[in-house]
């Protein structure tokens, strides 16, 4: 809604381009992209991998990313396991879910993640599966029952709790913010910003499943 993409906008510019303590500061270096609204991807896309960011994607996403010359790894790929059940299940899986919410310098975590040949994800830029506007245009129910999505808050609500280690991006008017700020830090986020974003993503989930 309006109001949400507000307070969105206005967590994201309050912690625009702050310049961290070593401590609350997390070096970007891998990120998970999957979005529904491709506003402005490609230019975060750009600017990730100019970061030395490794880039993970979905479907539409990966694909939108390969065409603009980007080095994209299928989420298939780093997974071992095949998207099936016609996209029902894609990131569903511990080598998703462990490196969103593996507690970084936890060495139980580590050795877990280690045994399972689990890799960190440090950001996560997403949107839901636009459950709402399908409703509103009057689609039929099994379309609206298709565009609920499941994987999608999972990810969402993991990466906000991990906000400690990991980012979580919802909204394309967040790039910009997320932009200046890792550029003011040599790649890496602040806490301040971390926390700001796991908050607009937690009211996001609520709000999403509100509808």
């Amino acid at each position: 809604s309006g109001e949400q993409s507000l307070i969105i906008v206005n967590m994201a510019t309050s912690h625009a381009a702050i310049s961290g303590s070593t401590e609350s500061l997390r070096k970007v270096q891998r990120a998970l992209l999957s979005v529904s609204d491709k506003t402005n991807l490609v230019p975060l896309g750009k600017f990730l991998a100019g970061h030395g960011v490794e880039l993970l994607s979905t479907g539409g996403t990966a694909k939108a990313l390969r065409e603009a010359g980007l080095n994209v790894i299928d989420v298939a790929d780093h997974t071992g396991s095949p998207e099936m059940l016609d996209g029902r299940v894609k990131t569903l899986h511990p080598k998703i879910h462990g490196g969103i919410l593996a507690v970084r310098g936890n060495a139980k975590h580590e050795k877990d993640m280690e045994a399972n040949g689990i890799a960190p994800i440090d950001m996560v830029v997403l949107n839901l599966y636009p459950f709402e506007q399908t409703v509103a245009k009057g689609s039929s129910f099994e379309t609206c029952v298709e565009n609920v999505d499941i994987g999608g808050p999972g990810m969402l609500r993991a990466s906000a709790k991990n906000h400690a280690a990991v980012t979580i991006v919802t909204n394309p008017l967040q790039y910009d913010s997320l932009m200046e700020e890792m550029t003011a830090n040599n790649g890496c986020t602040t806490i301040e910003l971390r926390k700001a974003f796991a908050a607009a993503a937690f009211m996001l989930s609520a709000h999403y499943d509100g509808a």
